[in-house]
């Protein structure tokens, strides 16, 4: 069969249902077998590369499957990169594959020539360009295989037009389907290493849980809880573990570190004396560039599937290399045997929920009529609404610190992404489209502000084509707010960070998408209701105000 044949049959075989790209003349051969063997899988025209990838992203995250997506050579691959490296720096399983040039033509000036791997090496685990055919079959395989296994991340595979068109064996087209999904294989912990952690955790009067993205990619949420509870312990997320515990639960702290976290909870950051990263990298957000815990500390363990990451940025007492899940079951297991079955109470959960009251009683924006309408009320119109099986993809700038402090999660698991690798505007918007394939029976929502919206408005016209039921929040204040507010708190002149006021509802309605602007804050519950029971695209235009002319919970701003 053709290699293009035989790349399809092995996405078919592996159990790909999604992929999502963009056409291109070296991807003519690959959309001809796409075409012609009706594979059981779905393509997803965008609008740009860079939202296949970002699709591909959010679908990954919160299907639990490896995300797919596809471009062609030349522009393509430079334009698939910004969510390539998002997805991979976020640990984020990912196939990027795009297609290239007769590897004959190489180094003759021909059009849209590039070194693909050169290019994709430093922003994915790994990259390969088969040269020949008979290379193609294996690399698929192996590629699948680096992704889902051991560090999880983004691969690429390019696939020139030569290889696409070659024969190859029918034979050398398999692949294990154990492949498309995350983890694919868990590695367990020494027991050596889970019966020091959990005489440490015992020991300590005042432990306190550090979770990470990596509960969720290892599904760890449940044996997350058990712990807390085992220990009766309080338990804080990085942005990316969001969601690792309910928010709601007794002992869960919310979100902490310089984006989003809050004085109260830091509190308790500053009195533990022993620190549990799980699946967290300990990156200088949830820690506040090391000042939470301080990096002289020497009462942190830390569990982490990536071994690289232990130790890296504090003096670890104990760690050990596993997969999430078994890990904190083997923990578990052991402190049960400690304790007899005998569950400990560290901290009395009365104390967190009247700590958090007392802070969110000393904050009147939640209940603010001001105008432009405040982030906090915005926030808190948007909790009393949300659906219990609601997703949230919110773009970076300002919606993360707002929806990472104040949103509580009712339900563990993957409800809740931002791209916090890299933090680039524009993600928000595709990336519904990606968490929409992924859960189709949950109210997907995406946050942005008007920057973010701007980079990735032709979106709207897919949407508009599928009619996914997707509800669109665009925070409009006509400015990159979040440089601004940073020029502010350095006492710098306000420089090249405002743009004009643009109507982003009747952008939405010219793609054909129902929208509505909100200026009133006695609007909001009114309109955001109407947006959640839409069984159709929505777009809400809220104008608030800017992150400069707010006490958003961003540290270094506060400070």
């Amino acid at each position: 069969m053709l290699g293009s044949d035989a790349l399809v049959r092995m996405l078919d075989q592996v159990g790909v249902d999604i992929i999502f790209g963009l056409c291109g003349d070296t991807s003519l051969p690959f959309y001809d077998s796409l075409s012609n063997l009706k594979p059981n899988l779905k393509h997803i025209v965008t609008r740009d590369e860079r939202s296949s990838s970002y699709m591909a992203d959010a679908y990954s995250r919160i299907s639990g499957q490896i995300g797919v997506c596809e471009g062609p050579s030349g522009g393509g691959v430079t334009y698939i990169i910004p969510g390539v490296a998002e997805a991979n720096q976020s640990s984020a399983p990912l196939m990027v594959l795009t297609t290239d040039i007769d590897v004959r033509n190489r180094g003759r000036g021909t059009l849209t020539e590039l070194d693909q791997d050169a290019l994709f090496r430093p922003i994915t685990s790994w990259t390969k360009t088969p040269s020949h055919a008979e290379e193609l079959p294996w690399t698929v395989r192996e590629g699948f295989r680096r992704a889902t296994t051991g560090k999880l991340g983004a691969v690429h595979i390019g696939i020139p037009l030569n290889v696409q068109k070659a024969k190859i064996s029918e034979s050398d087209v398999y692949i294990d389907p154990r492949f498309s999904k995350y983890p694919a294989y868990r590695q367990a912990p020494e027991l050596s290493c889970i019966k020091s952690i959990s005489k440490l955790l015992l020991e300590s009067k005042r432990p306190l849980i550090i979770a990470g993205a990596g509960v969720i990619r290892s599904e760890a949420w449940e044996e997350l809880q058990d712990l807390v509870e085992l220990l009766g312990c309080p338990v804080a997320t990085s942005i990316s573990g969001k969601g690792a515990i309910s928010e709601t639960h007794s002992y869960a702290l919310g979100v902490i570190g310089s984006n989003g976290g809050l004085a109260y909870r830091h509190e308790y950051l500053k009195s533990a004396d022993l620190f549990f990263f799980i699946g967290c990298q300990a990156g200088s957000v949830t820690t506040n560039k090391w000042t939470l815990p301080s990096w002289e500390s020497n009462n942190i363990i830390q569990l982490d599937v990536d071994g690289s990451c232990i130790g890296r940025n504090y003096n670890v007492i104990q760690g050990a290399v596993a997969d999430a899940k078994l890990g904190l079951s083997a923990i578990i297991e052991e402190i049960l045997d400690m304790l007899g079955a005998r569950p400990v109470a560290k901290i009395s959960p009365d104390i967190l929920s009247r700590n958090r009251k007392i802070w969110l009683d000393q904050m009147p924006e939640f209940e603010s009529d001001e105008i432009p309408i405040m982030p906090e009320r915005f926030v808190k119109e948007l909790s009393h609404i949300l659906p219990l099986d609601a997703i949230i993809l919110a773009d970076a700038g300002t919606p993360t610190p707002y929806l990472s402090a104040y949103l509580r999660l009712p339900k563990s698991g993957r409800w809740f992404v931002s791209p916090r690798a890299h933090g680039a505007l524009g993600y928000s918007l595709p990336a519904t489209i990606g968490a929409y394939f992924a859960r189709p029976q949950s109210k997907i929502i995406g946050i942005m502000g008007d920057a973010s919206f701007a980079m990735s408005a032709g979106e709207l016209e897919t949407i508009a084509r599928l009619n996914l039921p997707i509800t669109l929040i665009v925070l409009t204040n006509s400015c990159y707010g979040w440089v601004k507010a940073g020029q502010k708190a350095m006492g710098s002149k306000y420089y090249a960070v405002d743009f004009s006021m643009v109507d982003h509802a009747k952008v939405a309605k010219a793609y054909g998408i129902s929208a509505t602007r909100v200026e009133d804050p006695q609007e909001l519950s009114r309109v955001l209701i109407e947006a959640m029971n839409a069984q159709k695209p929505m777009l809400v235009d809220i104008i608030v105000k800017p992150l400069h002319e707010t006490r958003a919970p961003v540290l270094k701003w506060i400070a």
